[in-house]
């Protein structure tokens, strides 16, 4: 990388493919999840996702440029630790409580990539980027707080109550 355009490049690219493998993983978190809320809130996403995954193609348009061939190793890690507690034998609400905790992690991964990206695009100059990485930054920021939300609601809750009845 010989410059902030190719830095860019290269971080677009890490977020598209961050975002096919997230496409991938959201429906077997969704099947995962036994409270209803956190299923819906898996399958919302799923489709945010994708909608963002389409907003990266458009930015690459804007650009000119093509995304590279590379797999983003940060959020297949992500997606691991997931199928991990997908794979463990634990009482529902908390098998629940414990894939929120994974799923707050893949948005943090987003959050801290998308801003990057778009802290990018604003000193190359090319503010329309800059406005729809922008527009992604906020829907992952909204996600993570609908997840906690959920965590400090139902989910925690019913996890508590199922700690306190095994003791």
């Amino acid at each position: 990388m010989d410059s902030l355009q190719e830095l860019l490049i290269e971080e677009l690219s890490d977020l598209m493919s961050a975002e096919n493998q997230l496409v991938k993983a959201l429906p077997k978190m969704a099947k995962a999840a036994e409270a209803q809320s956190l299923r819906a809130a898996f399958e919302e996403h799923l489709a945010v996702t994708q909608e963002q995954a389409s907003r990266l193609e458009r930015v690459f348009e804007q650009l000119q440029e093509k995304p590279k061939r590379k797999k983003c190793k940060a959020m297949e890690g992500l997606i691991e630790e997931a199928a991990e507690i997908i794979e463990k034998d634990a009482p529902s609400a908390i098998k629940d409580a414990a894939l929120i905790g994974a799923a707050q992690k893949v948005e943090h991964y987003e959050i801290a990539g998308y801003g990057t990206a778009r802290a990018f695009a604003e000193s190359l100059g090319v503010l329309d980027v800059a406005e729809l990485l922008h527009e992604t930054l906020e829907e992952e920021g909204d996600a993570d707080k609908a997840l906690n939300d959920l965590a400090l609601g139902e989910i925690n809750e019913s996890a508590m109550q199922m700690s306190s009845s095994q003791e």
